[in-house]
């Protein structure tokens, strides 16, 4: 079934549509089943296309209704929305494979799913970017819009990854490790006992203890390698054994660095400086 829903209630302009797909043919003869068949599928007498009564928003009563009927979810949600969509896929025990914004690993609500082994990232899109088709009618100020032969209009958009809990084979290989601890390279943190780990590339294959990793490193993450102890950002750091701020280099980085400091991101003293890396995933091998 596919289903086109809307981003909000309250758009009663919005038309939204269900397809019922019950046999699929290479109609058109382009040797590929795939959405552009709709036309020639809907040819078809047992597939049915229909007009919703509402405007397909995934959160009316309609929508639900299908939603429970679904075995599997796979689709494209507003990214806007994309915390309360999957929040709805998990009150309703669906399985889902849904793509949203690699940003969406440091959300509160999803990166405890993750934790949990209750969801993680898909098999591909792990290069980055994809492009996606947008009506004509959408206003566009992105250098990457691209308009191909016959006018269908697309913008790329970067960190593109998805999202599931359907497992495959591939989740439970083990990352290939090289490189070797030294304290040279690998700072501790000033705030928790762990070390700094500016890529998973270089995750030192002989330490034990508490490591801070990219959030990219869920692209490579195996539940039977490492065990994840929480997120280094404000209050998920909190919650995970990141101390505050000292006074001293609170201030520094108020009054020197002219930055705020947030108590719960991990930060490092390098040569006397108040370091502050990007987000974190605290994460510990596990034996």
């Amino acid at each position: 079934m596919l289903l086109d829903f809307g981003d909000t209630v309250d758009d009663p302009k919005k038309i939204a549509y269900k397809v019922e797909i019950t046999e699929v043919d290479d109609i058109n003869g382009d040797g590929a089943i795939n959405l552009a068949d709709i036309q020639h599928l809907m040819q078809n007498d047992k597939n049915v296309i229909s007009v919703l009564k509402g405007n397909g928003d995934f959160r009316s009563e309609e929508c639900v209704e299908l939603l429970k009927q679904a075995d599997i979810v796979v689709t494209n949600p507003p990214f806007s929305l994309f915390r309360e969509y999957l929040a709805q896929l998990v009150k309703f025990q669906k399985h889902f494979l849904i793509i949203g914004n690699q940003n969406a690993i440091s959300y509160k609500e999803c990166f405890a799913l993750i934790k949990e082994n209750k969801m993680w990232l898909g098999a591909s899109i792990h290069s980055g970017d994809r492009e996606f088709m947008i009506p004509p009618t959408y206003e566009v100020r992105s250098k990457s819009l691209r308009i191909d032969e016959v006018g269908n209009r697309y913008i790329r958009v970067v960190g593109i990854r998805w999202f599931t809990n359907l497992d495959y084979p591939q989740r439970h290989e083990p990352i290939n490790l090289y490189k070797y601890y030294t304290p040279e390279e690998y700072p501790n943190y000033e705030n928790f006992d762990g070390i700094n780990v500016n890529s998973t590339a270089d995750i030192p294959v002989d330490y034990d203890g508490a490591m801070g990793v990219p959030i990219t490193f869920i692209d490579k993450y195996s539940p039977d390698q490492f065990e994840i102890i929480g997120l280094g950002i404000s209050n998920s750091g909190l919650e995970c054994g990141v101390r505050p701020y000292k006074p001293e280099h609170k201030k520094y980085r108020k009054e020197v660095q002219k930055r705020g400091a947030v108590d719960g991101d991990l930060y490092m003293m390098i040569n006397g400086i108040v370091t502050v890396p990007y987000a974190r995933i605290l994460i510990r091998r596990k034996k």
